[in-house]
């Protein structure tokens, strides 16, 4: 299968120039044509047999590029899916500018009425899917009504907390890596507070047991926590009440919190907080993969087979923990 990738880019209604502008890299299953159009400016049509393509929107850690997840996208890519990454400068409350996953500025506090977007980027990068739906290679091939969203860290929990129909209706999955929905005590939250999720869609949480970052961020949450993936265990505890046997918790062992990076950029965000792997990296990102393709195959092509091979992952060497519900 050849693997390729378009650029997109998309203004934020909501942000303000210079920092208005979002930019994508979509990846696809290609098809080579031989076409003068393919041999001089590289385009190459997407493999319409494999269609329509369901669309992973993956969202970045805080200053973590876009690079360093492409091989996921390549890897989700090649189990024909259409993988958005992304790349935003932007600007937070406090007027630091950074690569950002796309949070809103305005968090929601203990006080908020009903679901707030905590996601900025979501309706931008769901534009940018309608352009390339209605034009270009990709033009009506995309099943824009389930999108699945996901992310690690900061990313990651933007991915869980705004996969709700209510929010956003084409959502249809979110998971995530080394991420929980602890919240911030500053915000005015009790310490130890776990916010509640939507949970009404399938969820997948996967975290690391070597998570330095998480178990080294504690005092966010007014708390010291146990381990390094405690609030991410609690989060799937508290924050969700399941009962549809759709939402999993996979823990990693050996796993940290940059495991999901490759190649790791040590000159920004936070790596010096982190614990040393104890794992072989190829060895967990394979896993990731293999757990997030079959968690979408499960739970939103609705494969059974699919189904049975997440489950099977219980019995994984690296996997520490594994459950459902």
């Amino acid at each position: 299968m050849t693997i390729r990738a378009l650029f997109q880019a998309v203004k934020v209604d909501t942000a303000t120039a210079p920092y208005d502008t979002i930019h994508l890299k979509v990846y696809y299953p290609g098809q080579m044509s031989g076409s003068h159009q393919e041999q001089d400016l590289g385009l190459v049509p997407a493999d319409a047999s494999r269609a329509p393509f369901r669309v992973v929107i993956f969202f970045n850690g805080i200053n973590c590029g876009p690079e360093g997840y492409h091989w996921l996208a390549v890897a989700l890519a090649q189990r024909g899916y259409v993988v958005v990454t992304f790349s935003w400068v932007a600007q937070d409350i406090l007027g630091m500018t950074m690569l950002s996953p796309g949070f809103r500025m305005s968090l929601p506090t203990p006080h908020a009425d009903g679901p707030t977007p905590t996601a900025a980027a979501l309706p931008a990068l769901l534009d940018a899917l309608k352009g390339l739906q209605a034009h270009g290679v990709l033009a009506g091939l995309l099943d824009l009504e389930q999108v699945i969203i996901g992310g690690h860290s900061a990313g990651g929990r933007i991915a869980i907390e705004n996969a709700d129909p209510r929010l956003f209706p084409p959502v249809a999955a979110s998971f995530a890596y080394a991420a929980h929905s602890a919240a911030f005590t500053r915000l005015g939250y009790a310490p130890g507070t776990i916010q509640p999720l939507p949970d009404s869609l399938p969820l997948l949480l996967m975290a690391g047991m070597r998570d330095g970052v998480i178990a080294q961020s504690s005092d966010r949450y007014g708390v010291e926590w146990e381990t390094a993936t405690r609030p991410v265990e609690r989060t799937f505890q508290e924050a969700i009440a399941g009962g549809r046997d759709d939402s999993y918790l996979l823990l990693i062992e050996g796993a940290n919190h940059f495991a999901i990076t490759d190649p790791q950029d040590v000159t920004t965000g936070r790596p010096f907080r982190d614990y040393a792997p104890t794992q072989p990296l190829e060895q967990i990102r394979e896993l990731l993969a293999e757990a997030i393709g079959l968690f979408i195959e499960a739970q939103v092509a609705r494969h059974p087979p699919a189904r049975e091979r997440l489950q099977c992952l219980a019995g994984h060497p690296l996997v520490a923990s594994f459950a459902c519900k």
